[in-house]
């Protein structure tokens, strides 16, 4: 488990308290354990154990919990994107990449589409491919600001765009 030092408060929201974005590596970081263990122990949502179980690293506890929460409420797109999380965090990119291209098909012209696109865009980073991700957070950002989306979520977008861009010109 990454644990994050210094100010993180520009960090991009990850969706729950105690956790953020990395803007250098885009992926979830807990910066505060204190609000993360209340927050927690205040949830009764499944998917935010899993989401929590992804970021401390432990993809197996993660797919377990999903397992049972998959069962229960098979058409979630939210525990549907945590499956694609799981083979992300797993290395496992190409098949994540492939689950996200999935829903983005099932999900097309659709409110959601900007989620999957901004999750498919991190998996596109994660495995290195920088260039599939400038362009699937691009679209994502495009979508949200179409949207007049959350400004939370416009800001993950534009510092994911932004950093991808970054890797992008240093491969050139």
């Amino acid at each position: 488990m990454l644990m994050s030092k210094g100010d993180t408060s520009d960090w991009p929201d990850a969706g729950f308290p105690g956790i953020r974005i990395n803007p250098e590596t885009l992926m979830p970081e807990i910066v505060n354990e204190e609000v993360l263990a209340e927050a927690r122990t205040a949830s009764t949502d499944p998917g935010d154990l899993i989401f929590i179980r992804l970021v401390e690293g432990h993809p197996a506890e993660a797919a377990e919990l999903l397992a049972e929460a998959r069962y229960k409420d098979p058409g979630s797109l939210r525990l549907r994107i945590f499956e694609a999380d799981v083979l992300r965090v797993s290395n496992r990119f190409d098949r994540a990449i492939e689950v996200f291209r999935q829903l983005l098909a099932e999900h097309h012209e659709t409110l959601e589409e900007a989620a999957v696109r901004q999750h498919l865009g991190r998996s596109y980073f994660a495995a290195g491919n920088a260039a599939a991700a400038v362009e699937s957070f691009a679209r994502a950002l495009d979508l949200r600001v179409a949207g007049s989306a959350d400004a939370a979520l416009i800001y993950a977008s534009t510092v994911a765009l932004q950093r991808a861009r970054e890797v992008l010109d240093e491969q050139s």
